[in-house]
């Protein structure tokens, strides 16, 4: 049985990239999944599920969606891990069910270092559809700005 497509919304506002351009080459080459990323807009910001489903993990730089047969990773910055979750606030909880829209993490981009500890800290937000084929998402959205709970892409 083949799962029903699922719309995966944007999780903040900012303009969409295409992974290609994510400056972090696991992201870049999809090696995790396919998907867009998002060079959010600045300012503090409340960044939502992109999709309705249960979270099964959530770190204050990330968290992960599984809903529908789909998993959608939502990586806050790329090497912002390195922060040990400082400018992160943590709003969902592991194991809950969420709807699309609901709140899981709050941060201010503006407010990232450009490198921490010798590396280079970036604020794009790759949505990563996990477990699906290498080049398989494309997006309208790329190249565009999108408001938080704009439509991203859809799952095929």
């Amino acid at each position: 049985m083949t799962p029903s497509p699922v719309s995966v919304l944007s999780p903040c506002p900012g303009r969409v990239i295409a992974m290609a351009d994510v400056p972090d080459p696991v992201f870049a080459e999809e090696m995790v999944g396919p998907g867009v990323a998002i060079e959010p807009d600045a300012g503090p910001t409340t960044v939502v599920s992109p999709i309705a489903g249960t979270v099964v993990k959530v770190m204050p730089h990330a968290f992960v969606v599984l809903g529908d047969g789909v998993g959608v990773l939502v990586h806050l910055g790329i090497n912002t891990v390195r922060l040990g979750g400082e400018g992160f606030e943590v709003l969902a909880t592991q194991g809950a069910q969420v709807a699309a829209g609901d709140e899981m993490v709050r941060w201010d981009p503006s407010g990232v270092p450009t490198s921490h500890d010798g590396h280079e800290l970036s604020t794009v937000v790759p949505i990563v559809l996990m477990d699906a084929p290498k080049g398989s998402v494309s997006s309208e959205a790329i190249g565009g700005t999108v408001a938080t709970g704009d439509l991203l892409f859809t799952t095929s």
